[in-house]
């Protein structure tokens, strides 16, 4: 009996660990400096859930996007993030939304949803 027993734990937490893997989002970290996001672009899947993770290695910048709820106050030495699950393909631009200089109107990341 008692060898059911450890036979039956030991499946019940391989079973929770692979579900656990299956659910965690993927982490995609991304960089901002005067004036661009590196990558400057993403493809992220309809449906599957993703971690964005920033950081800003100059100055206070921004991570802006309305429709894929991406609002992010990015600062030097500290990571910013937000976990979304796209639910629309398509082409989205996200933006630098805090001035940081002459060449702000040019600091875009663009996400492409398949």
């Amino acid at each position: 009996m008692k060898r059911h027993a450890a036979a039956a734990l030991v499946l019940f937490l391989f079973v929770a660990q692979v579900e656990s893997q299956e659910t965690a989002p993927r982490v995609v970290t991304i960089s901002a400096k005067r004036f661009e996001f590196t990558p400057n672009q993403l493809t992220l899947r309809r449906g599957e859930p993703v971690t964005i993770r920033v950081t800003a290695e100059d100055r206070d910048h921004g991570l802006y996007q309305k429709e894929l709820h991406i609002a992010l106050d990015l600062t030097p030495d500290h990571v910013a993030e937000v976990t979304i699950t796209p639910e629309k393909a398509g082409r989205f631009v996200a933006i630098c939304d805090h001035f940081c200089g002459s060449g702000h109107g040019n600091m875009k990341l663009v996400i492409n949803v398949e």
